[in-house]
């Protein structure tokens, strides 16, 4: 029997194999994992244009009409979530292409958030750096995060998550988002604010909205300059939400105290990128969604969407 050829892509850390069982499809299925990202659409397509199922990392591997029209052998592709930005639904269709997802069992980016704002307040582990570099002084001095206001922009799930993980650590809580009411607010048990407002007025400014159309670049220019010099920006969610330019030119010139960035416009972010140089942002690699029990659920929900598929009865089907 010929076996279906299959590319599990931007498994960075080589975990597909290792936390979920494929042994129920090798008899089907020839695995091929790619641990590193491809270069741009074109090294994607020559990589990719053999295959006729693959299973992609949440956004790490864009899926635009021009790799479709590459793909002529591409019958299923899997993504982890259940929704992905950066694949074209409707090229899917018209290639034919069936689109399924994975469902989270939690989401571990509230937790991220709230180490983010830690790091930036605390210096742990900027200090944990200079501690094993033999340095014999602290060089650091934090500020308390008890009785300062953070000010969520996108109070839905995950945004309420960190609201609530905020006020475990004795913060004041502030909202806003374009739909946002102050009745949605009262439920959540946070005060509501203008976007004016919370940029003016919070200690830590924390985004959670889905990046669209609508909010890319909804965190501006004029919105990081209200903000006051001790206060700090967070933003898990996605880069383009935020004007990395505007962002860029705010830490450079010092007009707030510092920020905390996981997600970025390109990504992985580009070695030579000027935020590297920075001493008053803290950079993690889209850590958000990165934990063994996400990824072990993510790979065995893809085994499974694979064998439904091959017996003609696709399971979580977005296209």
């Amino acid at each position: 029997m010929t076996r279906l050829r299959c590319a599990i892509t931007d498994d960075y850390l080589n975990l597909s194999t290792r936390v979920a069982d494929w042994s129920a499809l090798k008899d089907r299925v020839e695995l091929t994992v790619f641990n590193e990202p491809f270069a741009s659409t074109e090294a994607a397509a020559e990589a990719l244009k053999d295959f006729e199922v693959i299973c992609a990392m949440r956004e790490r591997t864009p899926f635009p009409r021009a790799l479709f029209a590459a793909l002529p052998k591409l019958k299923l592709l899997i993504t982890s979530g259940m929704r992905n930005a950066s694949i074209d639904m409707e090229a899917a269709k018209a290639h034919n292409v069936v689109v399924c997802g994975t469902q989270w069992g939690r989401d571990p980016t509230a937790p991220l958030t709230m180490g983010l704002i830690l790091e930036l307040t605390r210096n742990i582990g900027r200090e944990n750096a200079r501690m094993h570099a033999c340095e014999r002084l602290q060089k650091h001095v934090g500020i308390e995060i008890e009785g300062r206001t953070l000010g969520v922009v996108g109070l839905g799930k995950l945004g309420s998550k960190v609201a609530k993980l905020a006020q475990a650590f004795g913060m004041n809580v502030i909202a806003w988002s374009p739909n946002l009411t102050p009745e949605r607010c009262k439920e959540a048990g946070v005060g509501y604010a203008s976007k004016e407002e919370l940029f003016s007025t919070a200690d830590i400014v924390t985004i959670h909205v889905v990046l669209s159309q609508r909010s890319r670049g909804l965190v501006g220019r004029d919105d990081l300059a209200r903000m006051k010099p001790g206060a700090y920006l967070v933003n898990t969610a996605r880069g383009p939400i935020v004007d990395e330019a505007a962002l860029l030119e705010t830490l450079q010139a010092r007009k707030i105290a510092g920020a905390g960035i996981d997600v970025f416009s390109v990504e992985p972010l580009p070695v030579d990128h000027p935020f590297r140089k920075l001493d008053n942002i803290v950079l993690t690699p889209h850590l958000g969604y990165v934990t063994e029990e996400g990824f072990t659920n993510h790979y065995r929900q893809m085994v499974e969407g694979i064998g439904a598929w091959l017996k003609g009865e696709p399971v979580r089907r977005l296209a």
